[in-house]
């Protein structure tokens, strides 16, 4: 598939996202992480750019196609939640997007949590009220279903005809945030993650997932960790009997710090953990022997996991080199602003501290590894959630590891066919690779 057709098909779904650019203007701490990290990658996505070795598999060849009416899902709001509160930031209805399963996969579900990072004060939490991440009166009332939530065999072979849900992300903090903390001083924001996902639940039991005989429950960053907070409890909602199984994408962010030695990102999530009230929302055995937003980090988060859980992520995850390891208010000088924006862009010694940042990542899954029930697919990719776009889900010009897409990779372990943690090479070294370029436009 061409470059061109990669981005004309992004941008027809995306082009109200061009007036977000200013984002690379921010300063504030607060602000360069919260607002639009996720939707920025979707506007990058138009300038992707990818090599391929490998002869395209003939039984994909017609996974691209034009977009149909079976493609469109619309958005349904939540109109249950008014009676428990349940609302977003803005105090609107929340909504998802549900397309119902079919034939072997009536009674198999899969639900997808978008991304959109988070809000860590008054201030970022008030602009989120403005876009689709705060409310629903900013929400796309169609949305294309694609990658792990497409309706066509030949692009998602294993959960292609499951229910498949896409869940709008409108709490600004990952669905944990309880009304207990809400400011009572006339502010109007809502801190209500934790009754959006309860009243979610509620409406697709009523649409079937209580008879469920299958269920995967997944996310794009700050919904990759939506995910794995909530995967126990989601796997305790159904009965033993049934399949339950969790998968992050871009969601397993690391407590590292930054070429300044600051703890930018530790800082971050302490704002967050304070303002949206998050304590009951984590494992009480790790606010019990760590500080409590530590807690917020996937690195603890699977530690208490019993469910059996997929990270898909890449090394050099462009939205964690350009947030946590260089954010822009670390580097005054730009000594590090082309490399942020392409990594083709970066020096020999700029190379090596990306490297260190992904032994980092490796050592923090040092112990995941060992988990026999566990799954991985790290690429070496510059990019940003990849389950979610048949471009890097399944296709001819996938990513692969050892010949087998993200989508093959996450089926061999949902169904228990083949042991599936696979890590990349090291840098820039797999050609199948998909590289977000932000310097073009």
């Amino acid at each position: 598939m061409a470059v061109e057709n990669l981005a004309s098909n992004s941008m027809a779904n995306i082009s109200w996202l061009h007036g977000l650019l200013w984002w690379r203007n921010w300063g504030k701490r607060e602000w360069a992480i919260s607002a639009i990290g996720f939707a920025v990658f979707v506007f990058a996505l138009a300038f992707v750019s990818y090599s391929w070795n490998s002869d395209p598999d003939s039984n994909l060849s017609s996974s691209f196609h034009r977009i149909t009416a079976t493609d469109l899902v619309d958005l349904t709001l939540l109109h249950n939640a008014t009676r428990t509160g349940a609302v977003c930031l803005d105090g609107s209805l929340p909504g998802y997007h549900y397309q119902k399963g079919f034939g072997s996969g009536a009674n198999s579900w899969v639900l997808y949590i978008e991304g959109g990072g988070w809000c860590n004060t008054i201030e970022s939490c008030f602009w989120r009220r403005e876009i689709h991440l705060g409310s629903s009166k900013h929400m796309g009332h169609r949305v294309h279903f694609t990658g792990i939530l497409s309706p066509h065999q030949a692009q998602n072979p294993e959960f292609f005809n499951w229910n498949r849900v896409k869940v709008q992300y409108c709490d600004g903090a990952s669905l944990a945030g309880h009304p207990d903390n809400e400011l009572r001083n006339g502010t109007r924001l809502f801190f209500r993650g934790q009754l959006i996902w309860e009243a979610l639940m509620d409406k697709f039991f009523s649409l079937g997932l209580s008879k469920a005989k299958q269920a995967l429950l997944a996310g794009c960053s700050a919904g990759g960790l939506a995910a794995l907070i909530r995967c126990d409890e989601f796997r305790g909602l159904l009965p033993k009997n049934v399949t339950v199984k969790c998968l992050a994408d871009a969601g397993f962010f690391l407590d590292e710090k930054d070429v300044i030695e600051k703890p930018t990102m530790r800082y971050f999530f302490h704002d967050v953990f304070i303002l949206h009230g998050l304590r009951k929302s984590l494992h009480k055995d790790c606010i019990a022997r760590e500080e409590p937003a530590e807690c917020l980090f996937p690195k603890e988060i699977i530690k208490n996991i019993a469910t059996p859980v997929f990270l898909l992520h890449s090394a050099y995850d462009f939205w964690q080199i350009q947030n946590i390891l260089i954010p822009e208010g670390s580097d005054p000088y730009h000594y590090w602003q082309k490399c942020r924006l392409d990594i083709h862009n970066c020096n020999a010694t700029q190379v090596e501290i990306l490297k260190g940042y992904r032994r980092s990542l490796l050592k923090a899954l040092k112990e995941f590894q060992k988990n026999k029930e566990g799954g991985m697919f790290i690429s070496s990719c510059f990019i940003h959630c990849q389950a979610w776009m048949t471009e890097t889900w399944h296709a001819p010009t996938s990513p692969r590891i050892n010949n087998k897409t993200i989508a093959e990779s996450v089926g061999d372990w949902y169904f228990n066919r083949n042991a599936s943690k696979k890590i990349d090479c090291p840098f820039l070294c797999n050609p199948t690779c998909y590289h977000v370029n932000f310097t073009h436009g």
